[in-house]
């Protein structure tokens, strides 16, 4: 990963006009602004890019964690954090988002109305291309790779956030919801994104 253009924003609304302007790689945002809080800053941006936004905060209850990922954050760091623990979520975030050339070969996957091109990295519901997030994305592509199969929280969570241990599995509830909502007709009752209580998740086509 470049570090050799890195850019700061001393408030929210800075942050903005910078993120519009420059279209950056990664956002590292603190949540404690002098302007705006920074859960806001996460759902405006979320209104015009899918950068990854990784949240550096204080904040150490669930609640906020789980609110900020609701907004559209892609991974939260409590202060005080490591820089070797910070770089590598910098790392992951970034491999997340970018768009890798796959088999160009690999048949696109059909679950009802939706199809899900795994080589181009893109989804569709009723013929219409959902937006998703680099995290959103990286979930949804690895259960559709393993569908019919049950993937445990603990394998998602490494899988998606890295090898260490994770125990937020409140991380795992918020995304698999955001993704029902944008890819499932009722969004109470799944039909492709299957909640195993107790043991994990599973798609089915």
């Amino acid at each position: 990963m470049d570090t050799s253009q890195t850019g700061t924003a001393a408030d929210g609304r800075t942050a903005l006009r910078a993120a519009a302007e420059t279209r950056p790689d990664v956002v590292v945002l603190d949540l404690g602004l002098p302007d705006l809080d920074g859960t806001d800053v996460i759902a405006e941006l979320r209104t015009f890019t899918q950068v990854p936004i990784i949240v550096l905060s204080a904040r150490t209850d669930s609640s906020d964690k789980v609110h900020a990922l609701d907004r559209g954050a892609d991974d939260y760091v409590t202060k005080p954090f490591g820089v070797e623990e910070l770089t590598a979520r910098l790392r992951a975030a970034v491999r997340r988002a970018t768009t890798v050339a796959g088999d160009q070969d690999e048949e696109p996957l059909k679950a009802g109305d939706l199809t899900i091109d795994l080589a181009a990295k893109m989804v569709c519901r009723d013929g219409n291309q959902v937006r998703l997030t680099p995290t959103e994305w990286s979930i949804l592509e690895l259960l559709a790779r393993n569908h019919g199969k049950l993937l445990s929280r603990r394998d998602l969570l490494h899988h998606i956030w890295g090898p260490s241990e994770r125990k937020e599995t409140s991380y795992l509830r918020v995304y698999l919801g955001q993704l029902r909502h944008k890819l499932e007709h009722d969004p109470a009752h799944p039909r492709h994104l299957i909640t195993e209580a107790g043991m994990g998740y599973r798609f089915h086509t």
